[in-house]
């Protein structure tokens, strides 16, 4: 059984991101020592002058720098990467795998107990609630973002294997709440009536913030935690209905229904857009590709080992936090 020690160090890798920052203020109320490293974006104000935490400044991408980082950690939760750039098939391959195996070739040769990598179920492809996504790491995602965090996956198992170091994966379902980015972006599209999504049903599973960040801090403190969990709510729905309730919820029209072709061209021209004037890119090509795969997690370990009772079962019990996320659930 692995076993950490009372007040243990965690290192945050993309403290300064969306749900790496929520994670840490998460983990202020817990007996644990944070070091929540960033690159060039600091994390907020709060954070950074909390009693708990220490802030350290590294480059996944210059191993050197990394040691430092995490010298005398306990556990790594790993956030950090580029994400909203255009062209991802030119720069995911070494952010997502290369910048990642640094991480752990540094973690190993610490001696950190566990490493616990942020994923998703898309790299297993398509999945649905009667073929679920179970582990896996011998798939084929169509998505760049799924194959290289596959790639990560698998890198996170070969590299610790016969190590002192325990691997972790932790494929997420979408999370949702206020304060999420991706959902905050959405309700700035509806309130502009700029949102749009394909006609054809895309079936996902959900996740909120109070049961993300439960199940997170426990897989980050609980003893003999191994493998891969899928976090997730415990009904279906599909990005389209989703979409709509989210609307109904902030008094905003239903998004449009679109052809296909339009949302691609959409995110080609934001891509031409963000490389010529070189500015973020909210929208690619490669998440419309990743986001019309249906998928589903098999949420058995999670509820077995990290959160036997969700918070919120479903979204219809747990909507109401798009208005409003508590910080962190009551016990």
């Amino acid at each position: 059984m692995v076993t950490l020690p009372q007040n243990p160090t965690l290192l945050i890798t993309g403290a300064a991101g969306n749900l790496g920052g929520l994670l840490a203020r998460h983990l202020l109320a817990a007996d644990v020592q944070l070091r929540l490293m960033v690159h060039k974006t600091p994390v907020s104000a709060d954070l950074e002058s909390a009693e708990s935490t220490t802030v350290v400044k590294a480059d996944l991408a210059k191993k050197a720098t990394l040691a430092r980082a995490v010298e005398d950690v306990d556990v790594v939760v790993h956030f950090a990467g580029v994400l909203f750039a255009p062209r991802p098939e030119k720069f995911l391959p070494v952010t997502n795998t290369q910048w990642f195996e640094n991480l752990v070739d540094a973690s190993v040769e610490a001696s950190v107990r566990r490493v616990v990598l942020m994923s998703f179920p898309h790299v297993e492809g398509p999945t649905t609630i009667a073929s679920p996504a179970t582990g896996r790491l011998d798939r084929s995602p169509i998505s760049v973002h799924a194959q290289t965090r596959l790639a990560e996956e698998q890198l996170l198992y070969t590299k610790t294997e016969g190590t002192e170091t325990t691997p972790v994966v932790l494929r997420l379902g979408m999370v949702y709440g206020d304060s999420v980015l991706m959902v905050d972006a959405a309700r700035w599209l509806a309130r502009h009536w700029l949102l749009g999504v394909w006609t054809q049903p895309t079936h996902i599973q959900l996740i909120s913030i109070p049961d993300y960040l439960s199940a997170t801090e426990a897989a980050c403190l609980l003893p003999d935690v191994e493998g891969t969990y899928h976090l997730g709510d415990e009904r279906p729905t599909t990005l389209q209905a989703l979409l709509d309730e989210c609307c109904q919820v902030w008094g905003c029209k239903k998004p449009w229904r679109m052809p296909l072709w339009m949302i691609y061209t959409a995110a080609a021209l934001t891509e031409f857009a963000a490389a010529l004037l070189r500015k973020p890119a909210p929208l690619t090509r490669d998440f419309i590709s990743i986001g019309r795969v249906s998928y589903w997690g098999d949420t058995a370990r999670m509820r077995d080992e990290l959160l036997p009772e969700l918070r919120y079962p479903t979204f219809q019990d747990g909507k109401s936090t798009l208005l409003h996320c508590s910080r962190r659930p009551v016990p």
